[in-house]
């Protein structure tokens, strides 16, 4: 776990605060740890996800990326509507893959120092699957930047991202340490989370 320093901070917007607030929701935030990160949020159950995410987005103030095939960015007003909500175009049919193209630019603003954090939803889908996929933690692990384990509860109406690790390649280990900050975190669909660990622990 990082220590409790997090000096990157931003500025949110009042708005949005209100609009959870409304909904009965609170944010539990006080910036990032470093420049560079990914930014993995857990359960991901319910559509409904996205529009309280992005409306968090804009209350916490954060400068959160995502990836999307670039097929996408391609299409008259939904490619200009996903870059301005953050989206960073990947190929998934280039020769080094969608990670591979993410741990360049991950090193590439490392190097430049500049802002840099990926979210991504871990399980890859709102239904329920065997394991979560892997290309958080190839990304994070590859660039050697820390991850921020969000979780979105809806037993507690509660968006927690005040929790920071630091991967170490044991996955297990990690793995492990990633559920028990996600223990008793309900989402809006409860039964289709999915179980916190990774592919390997399907294939063992």
């Amino acid at each position: 776990m990082l220590q409790d320093v997090h000096p990157v901070t931003f500025e949110g917007s009042a708005v949005a605060r209100w609009i959870l607030q409304r909904a009965g929701w609170t944010i539990c935030f006080g910036g990032f740890p470093t420049l560079q990160g990914v930014a993995i949020v857990y359960p991901h159950t319910s559509n409904w996800d996205f529009v309280v995410l992005i409306v968090a987005k804009w209350a916490m103030g954060v400068q959160v990326r995502f990836w999307g095939k670039d097929s996408l960015f391609r299409i008259p007003l939904l490619g200009p509507w996903l870059r301005w909500l953050g989206g960073i175009p990947i190929d998934r049919n280039s020769s080094q893959g969608a990670v591979g193209e993410m741990l360049v630019l991950m090193k590439d603003h490392k190097a430049q120092d500049k802002l840099l954090w990926l979210g991504l939803s871990p399980e890859g889908t709102r239904k329920k699957a065997l394991a979560w996929r892997s290309g958080f933690y190839q990304v994070a692990y590859g660039a050697e930047v820390p991850v921020a384990v969000i979780a979105l509860d809806y037993g507690q109406k509660c968006i927690r991202a005040t929790d920071f690790v630091r991967l170490t390649g044991d996955v297990d280990a990690d793995y492990h340490r990633v559920s028990e900050i996600y223990k008793n975190v309900q989402g809006l669909h409860a039964e289709f989370a999915t179980p916190v660990k990774p592919l390997s622990a399907i294939d063992a």
